[in-house]
């Protein structure tokens, strides 16, 4: 919890443990700590919990309990995702190194960095898929990229971490389905899980993948949607656990604390989106108009309701973070893992950003949480510290 005179904008990073969530892992962090994996009361009292677990982490994504693969989080739920499946591919038709994968050009880390480990590994062809001004994925370059095929991996990401546009997964799969009927379709949820009915918009996507400190549960949990009929190999190998999926012994808190906090975003989603979407209007407004050449990055129909990028002409943006930091305002440039490296987004230069204003990005994100105190603060403290850079 923030104090007054802090504001803590970075919701896309990191989300504030959701009280459900921290009252469902007490039960699991002091007597009782059984190893789901055995036998004896207190091992099948464990499975239990991760079993309820699991039915709701499926109804909230629209899958079944089978589907359901627990991870160490979003990232490990991706790399699974993308070399489990590729992997399969390659045991099956025992071809390797001809495999082709397209993701679109604004994907995470997560999913960027795990194609170049493949390509430099020479198991796959990579592609990228461009994007519109606005980050939004073009799908008559996909439909031709389909057809050219063959194709055996698409990636696409259901909401951007950094500017936070909702793509077309369901044209996504439509058009793979028409032209590459045979190709996995993976869908990185991390940021949409919080926003979006994941169960409507992943539905015919092959794998899903969702972090839970990115919806107020715990850091260190994640899930993989791996539907029916769609083969990966483990990247994990020990005691069999999750079906033979992903070994290692479950961290029973932090599962059933996933699930409470997904359980609860949904209950209160459009309540929440009311809130945040006022102050988020109220936020952008007011930096806009205080702040000359600070823009919005994307316009707001095509995105979240949580994120409030902007871009602000002449000054950097780690410069402008050290200042907000120093004034309580707790932002970032853009996603978390590449903080403190200076250089221009590849989200933003996959959308045609001038690097003059992509310099200046500013990824000021809300949610439940957050208060008109905190907008408050940052609708004073920002525009200070943008003056006092450019003087």
């Amino acid at each position: 919890m923030v104090s007054a005179a802090t504001a803590y904008l970075d919701h896309a990073a990191t989300t504030p443990l959701r009280p459900e969530a921290r009252a469902a892992m007490l039960e699991w962090m002091g007597d009782r700590f059984g190893n789901p994996s055995g036998s004896h009361t207190p091992s099948r009292a464990a499975r239990q919990a991760i079993d309820e677990a699991r039915d709701v982490v499926a109804a909230a994504l629209g899958a079944t309990a089978r589907e359901i693969v627990f991870t160490g989080g979003g990232t490990e739920a991706l790399n699974l995702a993308l070399s489990g499946s590729l992997g399969a591919r390659e045991s099956a038709s025992r071809s390797g190194g001809n495999l082709m994968v397209l993701t679109s050009a604004i994907e995470h880390d997560a999913v960027r960095n795990a194609a170049l480990a493949l390509v430099r590994h020479g198991r796959i062809t990579h592609r990228q898929i461009p994007v519109s001004r606005f980050g939004v994925i073009d799908l008559e370059v996909l439909r031709t990229l389909l057809m050219d095929g063959p194709v055996d991996l698409v990636a696409v990401m259901a909401v951007n971490n950094e500017v936070g546009t909702i793509q077309p997964i369901g044209e996504v799969v439509a058009l793979v389905r028409q032209h590459a009927p045979g190709a996995v379709v993976v869908v990185d949820a991390v940021q949409g899980a919080a926003w979006i009915d994941m169960a409507a918009a992943g539905l015919g996507a092959d794998l899903i993948a969702v972090s839970a400190h990115k919806f107020g549960g715990p850091q260190g949990v994640g899930a993989l949607v791996v539907r029916e009929g769609t083969s990966i190999e483990a990247l994990l190998h020990g005691g069999g656990q999750e079906r033979e999926r992903r070994s290692g012994t479950q961290n029973v808190a932090a599962i059933v604390g996933m699930a409470a906090a997904l359980r609860t975003t949904i209950d209160k989603r459009a309540e929440d989106m009311v809130h945040i979407e006022q102050l988020r209007s109220r936020l952008v407004d007011g930096l806009v108009s205080a702040i000359p050449g600070c823009t919005e990055t994307v316009p707001r129909a095509h995105k979240v309701a949580g994120n409030a990028h902007v871009c602000i002409e002449g000054v950097e943006s780690e410069s402008l973070l050290v200042l907000l930091d120093d004034g309580g305002v707790y932002a970032s440039a853009g996603s978390a893992c590449a903080s403190g490296a200076i250089h221009i987004s590849p989200v933003l230069e996959a959308m045609g950003i001038a690097p003059s204003l992509a310099l200046g990005s500013l990824r000021l994100t809300l949610g439940p949480a957050s208060t008109d105190t905190e907008v408050d603060l940052a609708l004073t403290v920002v525009p200070a510290a943008v003056a006092r850079l450019r003087n």
